[in-house]
């Protein structure tokens, strides 16, 4: 039984892993906002980016 409680917790660790990378990804193409300015501090960097016509 120990071993089975072992395998639901690596499994929850897993999928709280994967949707922390999933909501980051979806953070920064701004199709999701947390609150903070992370996101819109990552758009802002993109648009000026875009704006200086790096060569």
């Amino acid at each position: 039984m120990k071993w089975i409680s072992s395998i639901t917790g690596s499994i929850k660790i897993l999928f709280a892993g994967l949707w922390l990378v999933f909501r980051i990804i979806l953070e920064y193409f701004g199709l999701i906002s947390d609150g903070n300015d992370r996101a819109t501090g990552i758009k802002d960097m993109r648009e000026e980016y875009k704006n200086s016509n790096y060569r």
